[in-house]
């Protein structure tokens, strides 16, 4: 078995304003670093578009509904200060869903080991009944939900190392405790959510890390609250929220890691999922807006992904 990437040029087609951080440069950038040698053996699928009834496990039809109201013919129109959409961003945010589904489907069959799933808008912040933070709909907790309801999975861990809390994910499973979801991220930063004493059904943990954070303490809190959690957790299957904006280069955050920490955190992740979920793996990439920081770590994540 493989790992899969799942990819679209419908990706680098929803569009955001000049100057926008969230922008089609970022999967050409991801793209290009997964052309090198050393990628030869990936297996790559276009992603497939997604039903919107996988949709509704997560965001209310209502939701649904009022983000295709929002798309413009053409141009672009604004959800909130941040998060923007133009004329393909729907279809974008739809092919999204649809590879974290099919790549949930692949493991669970055996068809590829694990899964990488380089789309974008990203999704961690998208909450139940609101899109906020760029993204739209929110694929990892989608990808569970398919998880549950497709596969009859009993426990799905959500694993988050975005500098920015997915106060999305942790909305949406606040009450669940067959969901867990762990996050660690810079705070305080947008969007203001991630304190320790957020922990829902007893199935959020929370792991703050403070502005100027490396290595050091990155790891620790992995090696403390982390894998501790998804230990006594024991996850029929590991999705990953794979930020890389904690990367030092990067402009949102304040964190200093480096491609190196990223495929040390892989390592642990691919090493609990093969101790309690069959090695099912499924990783989405969420943030990362320094290019170079983007390219460098996506890199060394899925070159971990292909070691298994």
């Amino acid at each position: 078995m493989l790992t899969r990437l799942y990819h679209h040029p419908v990706f680098r087609e929803h569009l955001t304003t000049p100057g926008h951080p969230e922008r089609p440069e970022r999967i050409v950038a991801v793209e290009a670093a997964l052309e090198a040698e050393a990628f030869q053996n990936l297996d790559r699928v276009l992603a497939p578009e997604g039903a919107v009834e996988a949709i509704y496990r997560c965001h209310s039809v209502d939701y649904v509904r009022r983000i295709a109201r929002t798309i413009p013919e053409e141009g672009i129109a604004r959800i909130d200060g941040d998060t923007v959409v133009s004329p393909r961003s729907f279809a974008a945010a739809l092919h999204g869903v649809g590879a974290a589904c099919a790549g949930v489907d692949d493991v669970m069959s055996g068809e590829a080991r694990n899964v990488f799933v380089a789309a974008r808008p990203p999704g961690h912040h998208a909450e139940r009944e609101t899109a906020m933070g760029f993204c739209l709909f929110n694929q990892a907790a989608v990808a569970a939900r398919h998880a549950q309801a497709a596969h009859g999975l009993e426990r799905v861990a959500i694993v988050d190392w975005d500098v920015h809390h997915g106060n999305g994910t942790q909305d949406i499973f606040w009450s669940d405790p067959s969901v867990l979801y762990v996050s660690t991220h810079q705070m305080p930063l947008f969007p203001g959510t991630g304190a320790r004493d957020e922990t829902g059904a007893g199935n959020i943990v929370n792991v703050p890390l403070r502005d100027d954070d490396g290595t050091d303490e990155f790891r620790a809190a992995f090696s403390e609250a982390v894998l501790p959690a998804l230990e006594n957790f024991r996850p029929d299957l590991v999705i990953i929220s794979a930020g890389f904006d904690a990367h030092h280069r990067d402009p949102l955050g304040g964190l200093n890691l480096t491609e190196a920490d990223f495929d040390w955190a892989t390592g642990k992740l691919l090493d609990i999922a093969g101790r309690h979920g069959h090695h099912r793996l499924v990783s989405i990439l969420e943030g990362g807006y320094d290019l170079q920081g983007l390219s460098q770590s996506v890199a060394a994540h899925v070159k971990r992904l292909m070691v298994g």
